[in-house]
């Protein structure tokens, strides 16, 4: 009797442990990793345009535990005009489905230093961002729907 305890002890106290040491006591999943995009659209006024998939593009977006980094490049390798590449990067906050981006860098320079609020769902291996873009010196307000794919 006193080895099935004990077993029972050990297994009990291991799994404490590693929950402990994921230092993710939530059950919430993190989004920390690098995820591809799969689809996008943009709606504008009622009217909805789908933004990806773009045949011979490639987008990823990355987070650390408090920075985001995104990346677009054509895949053809092209170069001067039908060259394709952009990307942006910053800091951004998590509470609960309530993400915000803080747009630090980007090549598309007038879209830097804006905060974007959004909601984020996390679905098995999918994150499906949907939220506002507005940037009233641009003439931008526009909602976003984007689904990326956890890369493995």
């Amino acid at each position: 009797m006193k080895i099935p305890l004990l077993l029972f002890s050990l297994v009990t106290l291991s799994a404490c442990g590693d929950k402990k040491s994921s230092g993710n006591t939530s059950e919430t999943p993190s989004i920390v990793g690098s995820w591809t995009l799969v689809a996008s659209k943009i709606i504008t006024k009622g009217d909805t345009v789908e933004t990806y998939p773009v045949p011979n593009q490639e987008m990823i977006k990355m987070f650390t535990d408090k920075d985001f980094a995104f990346f677009k490049h054509d895949i053809n390798k092209a170069v001067k005009d039908s060259a394709v590449f952009s990307a942006g990067s910053g800091t951004y906050t998590l509470e609960g489905k309530k993400y915000s981006e803080h747009l630090a860098y980007c090549n598309y320079r007038e879209w830097e230093n804006h905060d974007f609020h959004f909601n984020l769902k996390l679905k098995n291996d999918s994150l499906i961002q949907t939220g506002i873009e507005k940037i009233d010196s641009l003439g931008i307000d526009q909602e976003i729907i984007e689904i990326y794919v956890r890369k493995k």
